[in-house]
């Protein structure tokens, strides 16, 4: 299943989420599903290096190969002439082969997981670095000029809503052809007539509909529309098309309040990572909803996308369910040695692109995020926030922004965002109470370049290992936990100038091998729920506290 919803009607799209072959080092070759993480086969558990993903596909014409995600370097070929490389696990690419004969072609994905120098986001870290396709691919056979994607921002005029649309066109071809475009919606349409889109470039069309009777998108009320777009060329019948959806909400900042179409929110968070014992980073839809599922039991109402962009079928289950998101780019913990990687730069700026792309139609998104835990302390990390955070606005100027900071009283970047964030372990790290260490810390902001910007706080818990139970409530203990957490959501929550909490962390998570002497069983034991999903003591403790502070 590649979205949860059919993105084209004309357009051939045939799903490649079956059967490949895998081969690795010195072991005979064998069948697996896609997607899929390697460290789920048998023998491949904490295997980093490379392997090849292999397919035989019978088309012809344009082929066009699409990944969701490879983690994390992916070289793509076909009839081993190599089409696409592609860095990263968690945004999508394409491979495009013009004009294929047809016949039964071989697709080869060679994969690595390995660290490098020439790898400056995924290093040994705090959550774990799979190998594999890891998440939907499909392929489609295109025209020579066909819709790239479509991004739409809703505007709210006073009594009705207008909708900013972008189109854009790409043209393979090595021959310039006329476009004809519309963009269709129940609520609205509009005509792009006749544009000339000139070979192997990209053309990009703008255009504002107004929609008078669209009904807005509250988390309450997730109501979403289907927007066609259509393509003909060059006098012809209609040729190819693309579905994708919009939600009537905006996003403002007004003093230290988050607006959701006018209404001021608190957020009751989670931190998420797209881990799961049996299936690796590569959760199959089912996985992902019991999540959601298991959020809304807890009142939750918000997820942040910890460390990473999501996959879209995750982001279409929040669409639709009506939970907000802050989704961030990838790049997690680096200082600034390792922020001077020379691929450090290119790699950021390649995962923000890509991740707004996408992303870019998803009403449940309401904050990007960078950069968490970097050294937003020097002059050097600054610069790259400021980076950053111009090229999202360039992107995308109808959300706000925002950054996870650790740098308690010593950040020199929180001028920059529109949402001052930080992580903090009062009872945890820092033995001190909760409040006492939040007034601090919120006094001292007042008295920065934040001063008067909403306040999160995106990081907050501690650890509980499943089954550990003590009444001295020793740390590490399930009952500790929950003591923890109760402390915490209630300072956090009931802090005056505070907008919320995304709680460190849903479940447990695999960890590096080199985090191993600061992470007991090597995981992130912070979760509410252990990998497995069974809730701890502080399952029903988080529960009770956010729904006590629930006002929708």
């Amino acid at each position: 299943m590649i979205r949860t919803f059919s993105t084209h009607k004309i357009r051939p799209q045939i799903d490649l989420n079956h059967l490949w072959q895998f081969t690795a080092g010195d072991a005979e070759p064998f069948q697996v599903s896609v997607p899929s993480c390697w460290e789920t086969y048998p023998g491949f558990g904490s295997y980093r290096g490379t392997a090849v993903y292999s397919h035989e596909l019978q088309a012809g014409g344009n082929l066009r190969l699409v990944f969701e995600g490879v983690s994390h370097t992916a070289d793509v070929f076909i009839d081993g002439q190599k089409i696409a490389h592609h860095y990263n696990a968690f945004t999508s690419f394409d491979a495009v082969y013009p004009a294929a004969e047809e016949k039964t072609h071989l697709v080869e994905v060679r994969v690595s997981n390995a660290f490098s120098e020439q790898s400056a986001l995924h290093i040994p870290n705090d959550y774990y670095s799979y190998g594999g396709i890891s998440r939907p691919v499909s392929l489609e056979i295109v025209p020579d000029v066909f819709i790239e994607w479509i991004h739409m921002t809703p505007i709210f005029k006073e009594v009705h809503w207008d909708l900013a649309v972008e189109v854009s066109l790409r043209n393979i071809s090595k021959t310039n052809h006329i476009a004809n475009t519309e963009v269709t919606l129940e609520v609205g349409s509009h005509s792009f007539g006749s544009v000339e889109v000139p070979a192997e470039s990209r053309k990009t069309l703008s255009a504002v509909i107004h929609c008078d009777n669209a009904v807005p998108y509250f988390p309450e009320n997730p109501t979403l529309y289907y927007a066609t777009v259509t393509l003909a060329l060059d006098d012809g019948p209609i040729c190819d098309d693309l579905i994708d959806r919009v939600g009537f909400r905006e996003i403002k900042i007004a003093g230290k309040e988050i607006l959701f179409n006018g209404q001021p929110i608190q957020i009751r968070g989670f931190c998420r990572h797209e881990d799961h014992p049996l299936f690796g980073c590569a959760l199959p839809m089912s996985a992902m909803d019991q999540d959601l599922n298991l959020f809304r039991d807890l009142n939750a109402n918000a997820v942040r996308t910890s460390h990473y962009p999501n996959d879209s079928l995750f982001l279409d289950l929040c669409d639709e369910k009506g939970f907000m998101v802050w989704e961030e780019n990838h790049a997690r913990g680096l200082s600034e040695e390792k922020m001077r990687n020379p691929n450090f730069e290119q790699q950021c700026e390649d995962c923000i692109a890509e991740m707004i792309r996408d992303h870019f139609n998803h009403p449940s998104i309401i904050i990007w995020g960078i950069l968490n835990e970097c050294a937003s302390e020097t002059e050097y990390g600054r610069s790259c926030y400021e980076r950053q955070f111009a090229q999202i606005k360039s992107l995308d100027p109808s959300r706000p922004t925002s950054f996870a900071s650790c740098k308690h009283f010593k950040d020199i970047c929180l001028d920059l965002p529109d949402i001052v964030s930080f992580n903090i372990y009062p009872l945890w790290y820092h033995d001190r109470p909760v409040k006492e260490y939040l007034d601090e810390l919120y006094s001292w902001i007042q008295e920065t370049a934040g001063k008067g910007k909403p306040f999160l706080i995106t990081e907050i818990g501690a650890g509980g290992i499943y089954g550990y139970r003590d009444a001295n409530l020793d740390k590490w203990t399930e009952d500790y936990q929950a003591y923890a957490l109760s402390q915490q959501i209630e300072g956090v929550l009931s802090k005056e100038g505070c907008s919320g909490i995304f709680i460190w962390q849903f479940c447990d998570v695999r960890v590096s091998r080199e985090w191993f002497s600061t992470r007991p069983r090597s995981k992130n034991n912070k979760g509410v729920v252990d990998e497995y999903r069974r809730p701890k003591l502080a399952y029903q403790t988080v529960k009770e506290q956010y729904g006590k502070f629930k006002k929708d």
